[in-house]
């Protein structure tokens, strides 16, 4: 089946114009390699649906979390259009089979990679604001948001690193120390293991797409462990 069959099957949606559609899934590397048919590639699109899904998401926590300051919304809303977020909204949504790839980027593993994927979401909101206009765009993008927005509201600001020094240390100094033990994956989709020590005793483990979310992770069993949580 082709781009528009599969997209019309899988999220139930009919572009006017396919050629929207077609470019929003179309990477440099494969529009390079392409020259002479002169096909456009993603990235203008990328660049509109980046501030698309900006300005909805933006609009959606103002009207919605009313009591929180600027600071607590920017924060959430990061969290939101992060590229992780994204790009498992784009495998999410099986966009990872349809980005069209130069050989070398498709051999390179880039149909896996978090970045490429983020810019193929945000290129197809793009092409979807471009085609059905706001409204569309803006009911596509809460309706894949809004699992994210509840699984991640009770815990995004809980800042374990923090709540596990506090702890600690209600009784006196105590030197905390985080190590990364593990490092594995390929460049693309690595994965970290770190553990959170005291006093020469491991507290808790944890694993995470990125150091910072690795030693959190860790921080949060240890956490847990000291609480009964």
């Amino acid at each position: 089946m082709d781009i528009e069959t599969i997209v019309q099957k899988k999220l139930g949606m009919r572009f006017s114009d396919v050629t929207l559609l077609k470019q929003a899934f179309t990477h440099a590397s494969y529009a390079n390699e392409k020259k002479y048919q002169k096909i456009d590639n993603n990235e203008r699109l990328e660049f509109l649906g980046d501030a698309v899904l900006e300005l909805v998401v933006s609009d959606y926590l103002f009207h919605n979390f009313l009591q929180w300051p600027e600071g607590k919304l920017t924060r959430f809303r990061a969290q939101l259009v992060c590229e992780q977020t994204l790009s498992t909204l784009a495998k999410e949504c099986g966009f990872d089979e349809l980005v069209l790839l130069g050989k070398g980027e498709d051999a390179g593993g880039g149909r896996k990679r978090d970045a490429l994927l983020c810019d193929v979401f945000e290129a197809f909101i793009g092409a979807l604001y471009l085609d059905k206009g706001l409204d569309v765009a803006k009911a596509f993008i809460l309706s894949q948001l809004m699992p994210k927005i509840h699984e991640q509201e009770s815990n995004l600001f809980m800042d374990y690193k923090t709540l596990l020094q506090e702890r600690l240390q209600k009784n006196g100094s105590i030197t905390i120390q985080y190590t990364i033990v593990k490092e594995e994956g390929l460049a693309h989709d690595k994965e970290f293991e770190a553990v959170v020590s005291a006093q020469g005793k491991i507290l808790g483990r944890g694993i995470g797409k990125n150091k910072k979310a690795a030693e959190q992770a860790a921080a949060k069993q240890a956490y847990e462990e000291k609480t009964g949580e």
